[in-house]
């Protein structure tokens, strides 16, 4: 069974940078794409970023779109997300996910991480 570890979270000021980093224990690692979603109490989760399984191919939701840089290194099995210019907005629950194929929907994605917090204060 695939396992995916978000780390990288934390409280950071508004206008800060964070780095998120999801490492996926999976051999075929590099045949997926990989999502970054987020999600606060009581909204549905929502698309961040997602990058196919070459890193040729990046999308963005407009909202972190300038922001936010998704990146991975399929040697280390790893996916990244950097956060720059961060917002109060953005403060939610961060979680990464994988599928065969790049999609912006959460509903499409089976395996998930546990997630990790990040608060941006004001």
């Amino acid at each position: 069974q695939v396992q995916l570890v978000e780390s990288g979270g934390g409280l950071v000021q508004a206008g800060g940078s964070l780095r998120l980093s999801c490492a996926v224990s999976r051999r075929t690692f590099s045949s997926y794409a990989m999502g970054w979603f987020r999600q606060v109490p009581g909204k549905e989760r929502e698309f961040v970023a997602v990058i196919s399984w070459s890193g040729g191919a990046t999308y963005y939701a407009d909202s972190v779109k300038g922001r936010f840089t998704i990146s991975r290194d399929n040697a280390k099995n790893t996916v990244y997300l950097q956060m720059n210019s961060l917002k109060p907005e953005d403060t939610a629950v961060y979680y990464c996910a994988a599928r065969r194929g790049t999609s912006t929907s959460h509903r499409d994605y089976n395996d998930w991480g546990q997630g990790t917090q990040v608060t941006v204060s004001s």
